[in-house]
């Protein structure tokens, strides 16, 4: 059974990629969708890419990423733990104070993404179980899946998409967090007693993802900034809405 269950998600998460392939083609979006010039083909590439590298990416890499986050389930369910490693410091304290808390927790929901969208996968591959739904998975059958789970579930799992992208999207939040992390990684690495390996690469994973986010919105002006947010939500709830 345990097979059977591994071999329906490693087919599930490509059938799931193929749909997001297919979903983020720039001509498909432009005849549909009323967007920006300035959003352009190579915008449309790289954030297909951002997904499918970053919060979607291939089976193989999946174990590392999953054990990797799974390290950090302590921190992300009790911010505090990670705030006391970012209070021991004064320069920081002294550099951002109260707003430290904030700083912490907006890190912390922009690393839980990546496991929101594994924990969605997973639950497509309970629905192909139950209904006897086998691979492999086209997006028709993937879309079929989609319909067998909860409404909550599914609004979980758009809700961190979009929670992501907006933390992305403010511009002096990003790069405080993208300092905090990178500080927090460091006095783990210094204190390899005290802290697992697991919970370091997960920092550094997230780190990466946050950093490669990061740089998709330097490449925008202010308003397409925002524009991508938008525009990403729009066609995610679009997506939904022709499934349903």
């Amino acid at each position: 059974m345990a097979a059977n269950k591994e071999k329906v998600l490693k087919a599930i998460i490509e059938g799931y990629r193929n749909s997001i392939e297919h979903r983020y083609q720039y001509q498909a979006i432009v005849s549909n969708f009323d967007i920006p010039d300035s959003i352009d083909e190579k915008t449309v590439a790289n954030l297909r890419s951002f997904f499918l590298s970053h919060v979607y990416p291939e089976y193989h890499k999946r174990q590392e990423l999953n054990e990797a986050f799974d390290s950090l389930d302590d921190y992300i369910k009790n911010p505090q733990k990670l705030i006391r490693i970012v209070l021991d410091t004064t320069k920081l304290v002294f550099k951002y104070g109260r707003h430290i808390p904030r700083i912490a927790k907006s890190g912390l929901n922009a690393l839980k993404t990546f496991k929101v969208a594994s924990n969605f996968e997973n639950n497509l591959v309970t629905a192909a179980l139950q209904n006897d739904i086998k691979p492999p998975y086209s997006i028709d059958k993937i879309n079929t899946l989609i319909t067998l789970i909860s409404r909550e579930e599914i609004d979980a799992f758009i809700d961190s998409s979009q929670s992501l992208f907006q933390i992305l999207n403010d511009r002096p939040l990003i790069h405080k967090i993208t300092e905090i992390i990178q500080y927090v990684i460091g006095v783990m690495k210094d204190n390899p007693d005290a802290y697992d390996a697991n919970q370091v690469k997960g920092l550094e994973i997230g780190y990466n993802m946050i950093f490669e986010g990061d740089k998709l919105f330097n490449e925008l002006n202010t308003e397409d900034q925002q524009n991508l947010v938008d525009f990403v939500t729009e066609i995610e709830k679009d997506n939904l809405e022709q499934i349903f």
